[in-house]
């Protein structure tokens, strides 16, 4: 038996029934109305500096407060306009002044709470401020001072904020203007709500853009992640292919020699016929397993080269395709050149094939030089380039950037160590060293 939960989203009505959509949407809306309007309106929320990266900021060392500024100017401008249009004399229109002030200025600390006190303030100058024959319900500072209230807080809100603001804002003047302006000149709620929902509109479109570059920003970044992740992965593979080749190599001469050493000594004894047979097995079983687990990285449609894998002594081969591509290059061999294990071989082939590649994909026309050193500890390797004669006409090369990945793993690898990075004159270097344990060096020469 299954029990099943259904889970009701919506509180159901007085028999039972399911709320209608039209019903859900309304209480969504006064839901969102009371979330963005009543609750923490007058929480504390300073207008936060402006960053120090634009232009402006680098330039001026106090160009950090200068949204602050503008609020502060535009608060003055609106008390000024309050004290010129104020009918009365004495405090009047120095309080219908500061009335006009005073929300503006509470933007920079108490965003919401000021569009409340703007309401308030705007009620309270219109009393105590007007003619029976001017506009109504704002003055013309109090106009002014509400606007700026409405697009500071909606700059530093959401756009349902901006919304609700406007709602109010609608809602606050008509009933003024219907219960208490009847016998005014004229109406000013028209003009404030059209300018008011134009502000509004322009800074909501301006956080939706925001917002989307934004997100476009973070999916870029994780887009470049996940890309810089596969080129690893790709170049890992690649290595473990090559690699794949070599240890197989190996071990399969390892089996060979095991089967065929009793053969090479008269009579011997039958515990050394069965250590071999039994290095014989044990290599056989390793290049099975070896197979069996490293062949995984291959493709599908991966073909196991004829060839061998190339070492350090196929590298006058490579220079010489180069140079048929078009790029002059030098060889300079230093120290006493010997045999080094295969796989340090083939990642130092690599890494000067690689840097190469590089050289006449990024710098066409340059020249290019490969310095090896043979050293007691190891192989050092020098690629240098010379800068090309025209960088400004070299255009992006699709799918580049994979090199500097393939030659640090492979570095990495033989725990060696590696520096890319440009030269003074404008080219590019590439300097490694691959160490070489004497004692493998030595069972290499012999």
């Amino acid at each position: 038996m299954t029990q099943t939960t259904h889970t009701q989203t919506t509180p159901p009505g007085p028999a039972g029934r399911p709320r209608s959509p039209e019903f859900r949407l309304a209480a969504d809306a006064l839901r969102g109305l009371r979330r963005d309007l009543f609750q923490d309106a007058f929480a504390y929320d300073p207008l936060p500096r402006r960053s120090a990266d634009g232009a402006l900021t680098r330039r001026l060392s106090g160009a950090g407060w200068l949204p602050h500024a503008v609020v502060v100017v535009l608060g003055m401008v609106a008390m000024s306009l309050g004290m010129t249009s104020a009918f009365g004399s004495g405090p009047v229109p120095l309080l219908c002044g500061l009335l006009a002030l005073a929300p503006v200025l509470l933007t920079l600390a108490r965003p919401v709470g000021a569009f409340w006190l703007s309401l308030a303030a705007s009620t309270v100058a219109a009393v105590i401020g007007r003619g029976d024959w001017s506009d109504w319900p704002w003055l013309p500072g109090s106009f002014l001072s509400h606007l700026v209230v409405l697009t500071v807080v909606a700059l530093r809100t959401r756009p349902s904020t901006a919304a609700s603001m406007w709602v109010m804002t609608a809602a606050y003047g008509f009933v003024t203007a219907g219960l208490f302006g009847w016998h005014r000149y004229d109406s000013n709620v028209t003009p404030m709500l059209v300018l008011s929902a134009l502000i509004l509109l322009a800074v909501s479109v301006r956080h939706i853009r925001r917002q989307a570059q934004q997100e476009v920003t973070a999916q870029q970044t994780v887009t470049e992640h996940e890309r810089s992740r596969r080129t690893l992965l790709e170049e890992r593979t690649t290595i473990a292919r090559e690699l794949h080749d070599v240890v197989a190599h190996h071990m399969s001469v390892v089996a060979i020699q095991a089967e065929a050493a009793p053969y090479r000594v008269e009579n011997p004894p039958e515990e050394l016929e069965k250590a071999f047979a039994t290095i014989r097995e044990n290599a056989v079983a390793a290049l099975t397993e070896l197979r069996r687990v490293l062949g995984v990285v291959r493709a599908e449609d991966y073909e196991a080269p004829d060839a061998p894998q190339p070492t350090l002594a196929d590298l006058d081969g490579l220079l010489a395709n180069v140079r048929g591509a078009g790029l002059t290059v030098d060889k300079a061999v230093t120290g006493a050149v010997r045999e080094l294990p295969q796989g340090v071989e083939l990642s130092a082939y690599r890494i000067v094939q690689e840097a190469l590649s590089n050289t006449l994909r990024h710098a066409p026309g340059a020249s290019a030089r490969v310095e090896i050193g043979y050293v007691l500890g190891g192989l050092g390797l020098r690629i240098v380039n010379t800068p090309p004669p025209a960088p400004h006409l070299i255009k992006p090369s699709p799918g580049a950037g994979h090199g500097i990945t393939g030659m640090r793993e492979r570095v990495s690898m033989l725990n060696g160590e590696m520096a890319a990075a440009p030269t003074e004159d404008g080219g590019y270097e590439v300097t490694v060293f691959l160490p070489v344990p004497a004692a493998t060096a030595s069972e290499g020469d012999a």
